[in-house]
């Protein structure tokens, strides 16, 4: 009777060590919506989307709702944090250091469409993103060039895939080694724009939408693509942002 007893609970044992197993997600990420300019009728779209991608590929999705609770303590849960659609200031000084060690420790960034127009006088911050959004043209469709085959969650964007968006212009890249994975064709729409004090003529022959690169430590990624609603309903376009999410997270393409 007592082997008995001791089979079923190292059984019992088992059962709850597996369920646990099974239960540990691959990693937690911060979502950051935070705005104090322009507010995006995506980001609703985009957190939602963001949230399915982790019910689909086992991690959790944090929204920040606590200004106040950015700690470092607080921040090393996560592998990754993401900056959905942010827009101007939207960090004190205490959370830029907070951030900063954040990615210093080895953790991961990943910036979405107008995470590009955010942060613009914390130069750490522009050179974690690396370009920094200056003007885009109206919503136009347009080709897209995939620079970099080898980064996944690409395949959508092949042969020249028209896709609808803003089409981003950028300033001067920020820090070297940034690697260019995703550009849009300047001949397939027009980019010139003019808003009075900053004007567009597009990037030239290299006009590039998504990169990534190692950061003082950590790993950052960025995407200008998402500014309409409907692309976070987009296979192609949720492929790029998981597989963006990943490396940010861990390192791993």
């Amino acid at each position: 009777m007592k082997l008995i007893k001791i089979c079923f609970f190292l059984l019992l044992l088992q059962a709850i060590l597996s369920n646990n197993a099974s239960a540990q997600k691959q990693f937690k990420a911060l979502v950051v919506t935070t705005t104090r300019g322009w507010h995006h009728e995506a980001q609703h779209a985009g957190f939602l989307a963001i949230q399915k991608l982790g019910v689909k590929n086992h991690f959790d999705v944090v929204i920040f709702e606590d200004p106040a609770g950015f700690t470092d303590r607080y921040v090393q849960q996560f592998a990754v944090i993401i900056f959905l659609h942010t827009t101007g200031d939207i960090f004190d000084t205490a959370q830029q250091k907070v951030m900063e060690r954040y990615i210093q420790s080895g953790k991961g960034y990943a910036g979405i469409h107008s995470a590009s127009d955010t942060e613009y006088d914390w130069e750490w911050y522009t050179k974690l993103v690396g370009r920094m959004f200056v003007i885009h043209p109206p919503i136009q469709t347009a080709k897209m060039k995939v620079l970099d085959s080898n980064f996944p969650g690409l395949q959508g964007f092949a042969n020249g895939r028209l896709w609808t968006d803003e089409q981003y212009e950028f300033g001067p890249e920020k820090v070297s080694g940034l690697n260019y994975i995703l550009g849009v064709d300047e001949t397939s729409y027009n980019p010139n724009v003019d808003w009075g004090r900053v004007k567009g003529s597009g990037m030239g022959a290299l006009h590039p939408l998504a990169w990534y690169h190692n950061y003082d430590g950590g790993r950052s990624f960025y995407t200008a693509l998402g500014h309409i609603p409907a692309s976070f309903n987009d296979a192609a376009f949720l492929d790029h942002i998981y597989a963006g999410i990943l490396w940010a997270a861990t390192g791993k393409k």
